[in-house]
């Protein structure tokens, strides 16, 4: 099962992308996450420490592993044939929750024609994961389709785009909802996030109606996610957080319903 999260900044879709991730774990598979939002935190999410997060080198920055892979002993001519699960095995990193976590970091549009070193490597390992491995795959990526070539799109599973009732977050999830299709996604699906009330659930249910979104589910607004991030601690630990019970529900129903 390969999933992608995708979604404007700070709707949620980090909770969302780990708490997918625990339930694949919980329900036996072994499972990687793949942090690729240019602000990483799914570390903190996975239950790991700050500090612990802090020593993370992403991917895209970690000059020794980039060199190894692409130099060629030429100035600006990057190698761009080598193999990447020698990089799953030694660079992902354990997490509390029992799933193993890679921190892409920034990376340039998989269709911009960019072919620096981190592109490359990043690309390639993106692949890799989606595409050849067994693995449980969740992918927290930034508010876009950028990170996913054409030829890697089609091996997506399901592609979640997250928001909440607010107008601006809707009007991303559409264009991120057309983008996707564009690039080959099949199962694209809405996810309503931080919901209050029943005006927000009508909301957000009519936009996706009238904007043909398919609507998969809703994650409650709960105060107690924002109190256990401000005490330094992941809410999925909390199982009975009625946030954390929807998120799990919805990776059960993609499970059970093969979405």
């Amino acid at each position: 099962m390969k999933i992608a999260v995708s979604g404007k900044g700070g709707v949620g879709k980090t909770l969302i992308s780990g708490g997918l991730a625990r339930g694949f774990v919980d329900r036996g598979l072994k499972t990687i996450a793949i942090d690729a939002d240019s602000s990483p935190n799914l570390a903190l999410t996975l239950g790991l420490s700050a500090e612990t997060a802090r020593k993370i080198v992403p991917i895209s920055e970690n000059k020794e592993l980039l060199e190894s892979k692409t130099n060629t002993g030429y100035s600006g001519v990057y190698r761009l044939s080598f193999t990447v699960d020698d990089v799953v095995r030694d660079y992902s990193v354990s997490t509390p929750l029992g799933v193993k976590l890679m921190v892409m970091g920034t990376v340039q549009s998989m269709g911009s024609g960019c072919m620096c070193s981190a592109n490359a490597v990043v690309r390639a390992l993106l692949r890799h994961l989606i595409v050849e491995r067994n693995e449980a795959v969740i992918l927290d990526m930034e508010a876009g389709v950028e990170h996913i070539g054409r030829g890697t799109a089609g091996h997506v599973d399901v592609f979640l785009v997250v928001a909440d009732a607010n107008f601006k977050a809707l009007e991303i999830a559409k264009h991120i909802d057309d983008l996707a299709k564009k690039a080959g996604l099949n199962k694209v699906f809405l996810v309503g996030n931080r919901v209050m009330n029943k005006v927000q659930e009508e909301t957000i249910t009519n936009f996706a109606e009238s904007n043909d979104l398919n609507l998969l589910g809703f994650v409650p607004f709960d105060q107690r996610i924002i109190e256990t991030e401000m005490r330094g601690e992941t809410p999925l630990t909390h199982r009975e957080i009625e946030a954390v019970k929807a998120i799990d529900n919805i990776c059960e129903n993609i499970i059970r319903k093969n979405i």
